[in-house]
């Protein structure tokens, strides 16, 4: 299975289509951090939890398309056509399917630490900040939810219907334009903006509610499951 992942992860991250991706994440989040994130959130600091936490959902909406667009790697005409050979290989075709679920994740992740890594960069230049400890939380509870989920959705869509997938890409600009519940405000982004205001203090201290907790802990776990239960199985009858 390593070897299989090796070459996966080479075939989606050794190409032009990844490095175009990548500079296209550096780019928009830069002009986040440069226009938005250094005036600070909700009258807080800009190297608060709380406006690191709405660069990150701003940026969410773009990694979730990078996401879904390696799964088209797995899920295009032509790769449903390859299967066809691949299983006939020794290894088990859920194992093969592991093994593409865990490029596409790994993928996702180093665009992730991209985002992250540019964060470290402009917050080192313009305030010779490293107080990187505070920003862990934060950076827990808005990336992996919905990254995970959507590599888990995706990849079920996209083995019923290729172009499903494309749909698929705008589900965050559907969820920011719904008045979501406060419970799902990290959904879109308005957790950041709106619960530190209604705490009533300057500059408060980061917390996450146990409704919106919660909710992320769902959508990590029903993404983690269509990963490891549904990718395999869905793989194994095409």
């Amino acid at each position: 299975m390593g070897k299989i992942f090796r070459l996966e992860c080479r075939r989606l991250l050794w190409n032009r289509f990844f490095l175009g991706l990548l500079l296209a994440v550096l780019f928009y989040g830069w002009q986040i951090l440069g226009h938005v994130t250094i005036l600070g959130v909700s009258h807080t600091a800009p190297f608060s939890p709380w406006s690191f936490g709405d660069y990150l959902s701003r940026m969410v909406p773009l990694l979730w398309i990078g996401a879904l667009f390696f799964l088209t790697f797995f899920t295009s005409a032509k790769a449903r056509r390859a299967a066809a050979l691949t299983s006939a290989a020794p290894a088990s075709p859920r194992r093969y399917a592991l093994a593409r679920c865990a490029a596409a994740l790994a993928g996702t992740g180093l665009l992730a630490a991209a985002c992250l890594a540019e964060a470290v960069v402009f917050y080192g230049r313009y305030f010779g900040w490293h107080g990187w400890g505070e920003l862990l939380l934060p950076a827990l509870v808005t990336l992996p939810p919905p990254l995970v989920f959507a590599l888990g959705s995706g990849w079920l869509l996209g083995h019923r219907r290729p172009w499903l997938v494309y749909v698929w890409m705008l589900a965050p600009l559907v969820w920011a334009a719904l008045p979501l519940p406060e419970a799902l405000g990290l959904w879109n982004g308005s957790f950041f903006t709106e619960y530190p205001l209604a705490l009533g203090v300057l500059d408060p201290a980061f917390a996450v509610p146990a409704p919106a907790a919660l909710a992320q802990g769902a959508l990590l776990a029903a993404g983690a499951a269509l990963l490891v239960f549904g990718g395999g199985e869905r793989l194994q009858k095409n």
